[in-house]
């Protein structure tokens, strides 16, 4: 899957996954989801987002969540 809204640039942010290369990373818009359950105020609140912004922070989180593996144990 591509998520050409997603962009990684290494001296943005850390490094981590942004909106479209705005100073605004998947992380950020996943915690104002739950802060913000109607989507509208949210949208008030950042009017540079889009709703294809959202669908795709989700899709490449669940994406990267699929990917992961749990450490193992050392006996």
């Amino acid at each position: 899957m591509t998520f050409d809204r997603i962009t990684v640039e290494p001296g943005k942010m850390g490094g981590k996954p942004c909106i479209r290369g705005f100073r605004f990373t998947v992380q950020n818009l996943l915690g104002y989801l739950a802060t913000y359950p109607n989507r509208q105020d949210l949208f008030e609140n950042f009017p540079f987002l889009e709703e294809e912004d959202i669908r795709q922070a989700l899709l490449f989180t669940a994406d990267r969540l699929d990917r992961f593996k749990a450490p193992r144990q050392v006996a």
